[in-house]
Parts: structure tokens; sequence; C-alpha cells
């Protein structure tokens, strides 16, 4: 089996080989792999951080050796990216980008070696703490504010319900699955809105009950969530209220605990 790195800022993960096929996750620096498949222009690989698997362009696919694949999957508090958009620089002073939320596997006093290159980071660093915490969760979402939707995102510049969820509580140091269906079969559930805390997951679904939509709850009965763009609105039992069309936007399944 062959493993390997992303060190580009983002990388559209697709579900065919091919660049008219849907994206459906992306990857951000520091993210690492297990390749499962080659074509010609396409590799198909499965996630270090949430087992997602996805067809990637072969041209931004960065090949690692076993070892240091192992170390980096292994890595527990992972400092991220804590700027908008981070520099990094290799030793020939070209510039890598590195978006919020990113991973920086092995930073040490701002110097990092990853994929054979050694970078400095110019940026904010967010270190991880023994434990999750999750009044963070709601401090790192209200940065990706006004972020637009776009499906499979899971930048700044960029984001779908379930990544938004997903790099809030990597931020905070909590991994979650991928999409949104998998991350309501975690937790506890409440029975009530008025139960929750700031940092729970409230989990939507459509006419067939298939979960469609996550959110992350804040005090006050509101919620921050991807749709249209990262927004918050104000929640009851019924869903989410959106002031703009005076209606209920989505309709309420459920309200998980993950912490």
């Amino acid at each position: 089996m062959k493993y390997g790195v992303t060190l580009l800022s983002s990388v559209p993960g697709r579900a065919e080989p091919s660049d008219k096929s849907e994206m459906v996750t992306q990857l951000l620096f520091g993210d690492a792999y297990k390749v499962l498949d080659e074509r010609a222009k396409w590799v198909r690989i499965r996630l270090a951080f949430d087992a997602y698997e996805c067809w990637i362009d072969r041209k931004q696919n960065l090949f690692i050796e076993k070892e240091e694949y192992e170390i980096i999957a292994a890595l527990k508090g992972t400092p991220v990216a804590g700027d908008l958009v981070s520099v990094l620089r290799d030793e020939s002073g070209q510039m890598f980008p590195v978006l919020l939320g990113a991973s920086l596997p092995g930073l040490r006093e701002g110097n990092l070696s990853i994929g054979g290159k050694s970078f400095t980071l110019e940026g904010e660093v967010i270190e991880m703490h023994k434990k999750p915490i999750k009044p963070l969760i709601c401090n790192y979402a209200a940065l990706f504010l006004n972020a637009p939707y776009l499906w499979g995102g899971r930048s700044p510049f960029g984001i779908d319900c379930s990544g938004f969820t997903q790099i809030a509580y990597k931020m905070a140091g909590k991994n979650l699955p991928r999409d949104a269906w998998q991350q309501a079969e975690l937790g506890a559930t409440l029975s009530f809105v008025e139960e929750s805390e700031p940092g729970d997951l409230a989990f939507f679904d459509d006419e067939e009950g298939n979960i469609i939509h996550v959110g992350i709850l804040l005090d006050e009965g509101r919620i921050i969530h991807a749709s249209g763009k990262v927004r918050i609105d104000h929640i009851d039992h019924y869903g989410i209220f959106n002031s703009e069309i005076k209606g209920y936007s989505h309709k309420l399944r459920l309200i998980k605990k993950l912490l």
C-alpha cells in the first residue's frame, strides 16, 4: 500500500475520478491518507483523519513513506492553523498558504518538516489541549461566520454544514466523522432544545426522515450553521427560524451532546 499527504491549501476530493464529478470533501494542508487505487490521472484515497474515501487529482498528490504516514496518523493533539490564511515558507522562500483549521503535524517552535520539505510558519497556531474543551467550539465556529456555503467544502472560502461542524470540533480537540448522518450517530440524545449547552449539535431531516443538515447550538436559543453561508439563526423545537425569509428553513430531528 502507498501513502500520501496534502501540502496544498485545499484539494477537492471527488466521488469519481473526473474533474466533472461531485466534490464530496476537501483536503486541507497536512491531511495524510492511504492510497487505495490509482488511475492515470487520479488517486483514490482514505483519509487518516476521518476515514473518508474520495478521488484526488494525481498532480495534487504527494507520496510519503509508510513510517511518516503512521507518525502523522498517530499524532494526538496536532496543532492547527489559527489564522484565516497563514503562510508556510520552505527553505527556498516559496510560500504555501495554509487555511484556518488545517493540521500542522509535528510543528515545533514555528518549524515543520513534512513530505520531505521543511517549513517555517508565519501565523497564529491553535495548540491542542489534552482533552477537548467544549466552550471553545463556539468560539472557533464564529471564526467562520459569513464563509460561503460550498458542497463538500471544509475551509473559510467554502464550507458545507457537516464540514463546518467537523472543523470547529477539530479545532477544539474532538474528531468527528465527515457527514451529518455519521455525526448524528454519536453522543447522547437530548429531549429538548432547552436541555442543550453551547457546543451541542442539532440535526435536521427531510420529509423521508433522512438527516440532511447539522449545526452548532449557541446560547439564548441560537444556532450557528452553514446554509448559504455560515450564519446565526434562532432555533426552537420546530427547527431553525430564518428571520430573512420569516419562516422555518430546517425541521429539527434531534439534538446530540458529544462532550
